[in-house]
């Protein structure tokens, strides 16, 4: 009898091993599913106040994926930041161009898009896409309406990107776990400015969209209602640097241990636009200071997390690589991070070979690391200044790095070009 039993139990064991097996396959082969594109009746008016409000917005949430430094553009490039084991990713031209672009989409279309992750040809964008399901109505056309000017950033580039090549395991993912969003069934108001927490929230969960990275996991995320979603807010999330390291996310709860309970709000503010914590160290990749926030967005965010309720989770702040030899520059390039953002190679997300032509005396370059802010508002770099010893500074600004084809190029810690801009939504501050 016992016998039997068990084999009537492998014998179900079997046929299920069997069962999961073909859906695999199946998955495998079927890639990313497609869905019912959304018909939306939107005509965006195309003004010079929705564009410069468009253009705010976007710095804050697209131009870290779509700005290909080759062009200048937002016409995409490879998602080098995505975990290997979801597959590979490039992002969109979101140019004007017409064929590669998206010159020829309507303003439904993109709404469409934006707000649910679904294409105009139905095919759904995995999880690295930022979706808006959130914005205000009025939020979203300033951003279509941005995406329509002719604004240096999305004038048309004909570059055809290849599609992303997601991962058996993204592609189980996207089928269970990471699905279309509902588009909104009724008007999405702008939120009140004077109301500072209300504010801070909108800010959080819908525009600078602090909550998908500063959360536990993005597998646990509530696109619908942000509170719902695992750790909201308690950091320990996931994300890795330009080198492939694994960086987990901060705890920006008002946790007074291991969150920003104990920060002013002047020690916040400085921290989210300038990358310089309360205690005089500054972030590294991926978190990156968020420049393009104005002072009063800022506060409001700090007036909106003091409210959210404090998650005790202490988040190890990421190790600064070290180097072998003896060459004080290369340490020290790597000593602060900045192969962070500049790559083993200062070749990275942003490019430092034209540093030589664009800071001729080490004067003016040591001046730029330590205020850049200064030299190039809205620029997406720490203040180095009070960080870096004036020693030390001049050992990183001789710091040398193979370029591509083996050439030598001066990898002078700190440059950013003022059209190569970058963010990214994740913190590990």
């Amino acid at each position: 009898m016992l016998r039997r039993i068990l084999k009537i139990v492998a014998g179900a064991v079997a046929v299920l091993v069997l069962i999961v097996g073909i859906a695999l396959a199946v998955i495998s082969r079927g890639g990313i599913p497609f869905y019912p594109p959304g018909k939306i009746d939107l005509k965006v008016e195309v003004t010079p106040e929705r564009v410069e409000r468009g253009r705010h917005t976007m710095q804050m949430l697209c131009v870290a994926c779509h700005l290909d430094n080759d062009t200048g553009t937002l016409a995409g490039k490879p998602m080098l930041e995505v975990p290997a084991q979801f597959g590979s990713a490039h992002s969109a031209n979101i140019t004007g161009d017409p064929e590669t672009g998206i010159g020829s989409w309507s303003d439904g279309e993109i709404a469409y898009l934006l707000r649910t992750g679904v294409r105009r040809d139905g095919r759904y964008t995995p999880p690295w896409m930022v979706k808006l399901p959130l914005m205000a109505d009025e939020d979203l056309k300033d951003v279509i309406a941005f995406l329509r000017s002719d604004d240096p950033l999305v004038k048309p580039v004909h570059v055809k990107r290849p599609l992303s090549q997601p991962s058996l395991l993204m592609k189980v993912l996207a089928r269970t776990v990471f699905k279309p969003i509902p588009y909104p069934t009724s008007p999405i108001p702008t939120p009140d400015t004077s109301d500072r927490v209300a504010y801070g929230r909108y800010l959080v969960q819908a525009r600078a969209l602090c909550y998908p990275c500063h959360s536990a996991d993005f597998a646990t995320l509530d696109e619908h209602v942000p509170e719902k979603s695992g750790g909201y807010l308690g950091g320990g999330n996931a994300m890795p640097d330009m080198n492939g390291r694994i960086v987990k996310t901060a705890n920006i709860t008002p946790d007074p241990e291991t969150g920003i309970g104990k920060w002013t709000e002047d020690e916040f503010v400085r921290l989210v636009r300038f990358g310089v914590r309360p205690d005089a160290s500054v972030i590294q990749y991926p978190m990156m200071p968020f420049p393009e926030l104005s002072d009063d967005e800022t506060r409001a965010i700090y007036a909106y997390l003091k409210t959210v309720p404090p998650i005790k989770n202490a988040v190890p702040r990421p190790v600064a690589a070290t180097v072998a030899g003896t060459d004080a520059g290369r340490a020290a390039y790597y000593r602060y991070g900045c192969n962070g953002c500049h790559g083993d190679t200062g070749v990275g997300v942003y490019d430092l070979r034209k540093n030589p032509v664009d800071f001729p005396t080490e004067e003016a370059l040591i001046a730029y690391i330590k205020h850049p802010e200064i030299a190039k508002p809205g620029v997406k770099m720490p203040t180095w200044d009070g960080v870096i010893a004036g020693s030390r500074l001049r050992a990183a600004r001789r710091a040398r790095a193979g370029a591509g084809g083996g050439a030598q190029v001066i990898v002078r810690a700190g440059r950013r070009h003022p059209r190569r801009r970058r963010r990214y939504r994740a913190a590990s501050g």
